[in-house]
């Protein structure tokens, strides 16, 4: 067994260690789901968003619309989060998909680019792109 080899083995020895001991936090409820950080201190945590009811659902209500990527997301807390965080905006609907971190925001006023990343990176996440309709 050559050094190339010793060098191997002690390299995925420590990605296994670190993934137990993450995976250890996480299903203890020591560490959060989404970024790892220490409950109650560590990395600070996004803005937490109030949930904001959506009563009105129909899209033809809606003049403007955006199809905005959304990195970081990587559980359905995360979709919520984000979705909570993009509810927020004034006559604002969103509805966000964690497959290929994806949202549609829908608004009754015309969009601004720069409010949407504003809350999206409140709340912890990244805007990736952001497209009107």
């Amino acid at each position: 067994m050559g050094i190339a080899d010793i060098v191997i083995i002690v390299a995925v020895a420590a990605l296994f260690v670190v993934a137990a001991v993450r995976f250890l936090g996480t299903a203890t409820g020591k560490r959060d789901c989404c970024s790892g950080a220490a409950k109650g201190g560590g990395a600070p945590a996004g803005k937490k968003f109030k949930l904001v009811e959506v009563t009105d659902t129909d899209p033809a209500h809606y003049p403007y619309e955006a199809e905005l990527g959304i990195g970081g997301m990587s559980c359905e807390h995360c979709v919520a989060a984000v979705t909570a965080a993009l509810d927020s905006l004034p006559s604002a609907w969103a509805e966000v998909t964690l497959a290929g971190g994806q949202a549609r925001l829908r608004a009754k006023r015309p969009l601004d680019e720069a409010a949407v990343r504003s809350v999206v990176e409140q709340a912890g996440y990244r805007l990736v792109s952001f497209k009107e309709r």
